[in-house]
């Protein structure tokens, strides 16, 4: 079985250059209005989606694929806009369009009948014949229910032929395969037209009906009240299990997510899967759960994959809520010479401990001894959105993020 293909989330331009740049094999992204996550899609920008059309594009002219997210559940009033959105697919060329809704994959299927179909994780798909019947439909590629087990997916692999796919990093919904109403009911915006408001991630306390203003905390365990939160999912360690059991496509959470998170993940597992693929017994990296603890997370587990919560617990305990110690100081735009000239997203002085993420480098940390400005001047200090020269370490590249040490370098 040849390498998984590594699947990264694309919410932005900016997003989608990183995660090429990072080493992504394939990229998902979408319009606000056929996307389950409305808030982290850009790409609205012309009448007939002139800014997704020139984002896959820009991925195609990377050597890389682009599919797109059509993951809404239609009513009724939805299908002339679908229709319109249909021709604009014609148009943007995607290499697949990801969908949840039958009706949406009976429009698109009759319409373009040559566009791969890839079924969501939102179809609930948790069994071989599911599976089979969506493989007889037409589709390319199942995105398999987070809720199985390995073993399972190795049993829906000996039944299909058909491309599988499953997340393997990112944030987790506490409902059933993502299909939640709680931010509907409590804030009007229904997760299942991408406008979710992350309600499982709030603090709850209990109130008892006749005595009002009394509030009372909700312990899951002596950790904290988050009881429907769940830790991120993280399969770092267990990436040859998957691909064993016939996984094809890793994919990444979080198009909502910023750059800082997107590049060291995407980087992540580049090298892992890497290391996959060169015959040898897969053996984790400490170094990769490092670099992922630096990013925003609540902790990690490895959610249903290896039975009923192998790794103790699958809820985060307040004091977990969104780790996370090194934050993005700015883009490097050019190298020369051993230096670097960057483009600043955030403050940075002499004597700051700052880290190169660059592709296929380890995590580079150095105390900052000289910056200069773009004439050459020496200075102590620089501010966002300033453009400075600064010592870099070799094989540092043009696209490289220059962020933040605050651990121990």
């Amino acid at each position: 079985m040849k390498r998984p293909e590594l699947l990264a989330p694309a919410g932005s331009f900016d997003k989608l250059r990183t995660a090429i740049h990072y080493g992504t094999d394939a990229v998902y992204l979408g319009l606000t209005g056929f996307s389950l996550r409305a808030k982290g899609d850009n790409f609205d920008g012309g009448q007939r989606g002139e800014q997704l059309k020139s984002a896959v594009d820009y991925a195609h002219a990377h050597g890389k694929k682009a599919y797109v997210t059509v993951n809404v559940f239609l009513h009724n009033a939805d299908l002339q806009s679908l229709a319109e959105h249909i021709d604009c697919l014609r148009e943007i060329n995607p290499d697949g369009v990801i969908v949840s809704d039958p009706g949406a994959f009976d429009a698109i299927a009759e319409a373009i009948p040559s566009l791969p179909i890839h079924i969501s994780t939102q179809a609930n798909i948790t069994n071989w014949r599911s599976a089979r019947f969506y493989e007889r439909l037409g589709a390319k590629r199942l995105v398999l229910a987070r809720e199985l087990s390995i073993n399972e997916i190795k049993d829906i692999r000996d039944h299909v032929s058909i491309e599988l796919e499953c997340f393997v990093h990112g944030a987790i919904c506490i409902s059933y395969s993502g299909r939640c109403y709680i931010s509907a009911f409590l804030a009007n915006r229904s997760a299942n037209s991408g406008l979710c408001t992350n309600s499982c991630r709030w603090n709850y306390t209990l109130m008892e009906e006749k005595r009002p203003g009394e509030h009372f905390p909700v312990y899951e365990n002596d950790r904290g009240t988050y009881v429907m939160s769940s830790r991120d999912l993280c399969m770092i360690e267990h990436l040859d299990k998957l691909h064993t059991a016939g996984v094809n496509s890793f994919k990444l959470e979080g198009r909502v997510k910023g750059v800082n998170y997107l590049a060291t993940v995407v980087k992540v597992y580049r090298e892992a899967i890497d290391a996959l693929n060169s015959g040898s017994d897969y053996v984790a990296d400490d170094r990769w759960l490092t670099e992922l603890s630096s990013v925003s997370n609540r902790g990690f587990t490895t959610g249903m994959y290896l039975g009923s919560h192998p790794d103790g617990h699958y809820n985060h305990d307040e004091q977990e809520m969104y780790k996370g110690s090194h934050n993005i100081l700015g883009v490097v735009r050019c190298t020369r010479d051993g230096w670097g000239e960057v483009y600043l997203k955030g403050k940075l002085a002499v004597g700051d401990s700052v880290v190169f993420l660059s592709p296929g480098l380890e995590r580079a940390a150095i105390i900052l001894r000289q910056i200069k400005d773009v004439f050459g001047n020496p200075i102590d200090s620089a501010k966002n959105e300033d453009t400075v020269i600064i010592p870099i370490i070799e094989g540092v590249k043009k696209n490289d993020l220059l962020k933040k040490n605050e651990t121990q370098c």
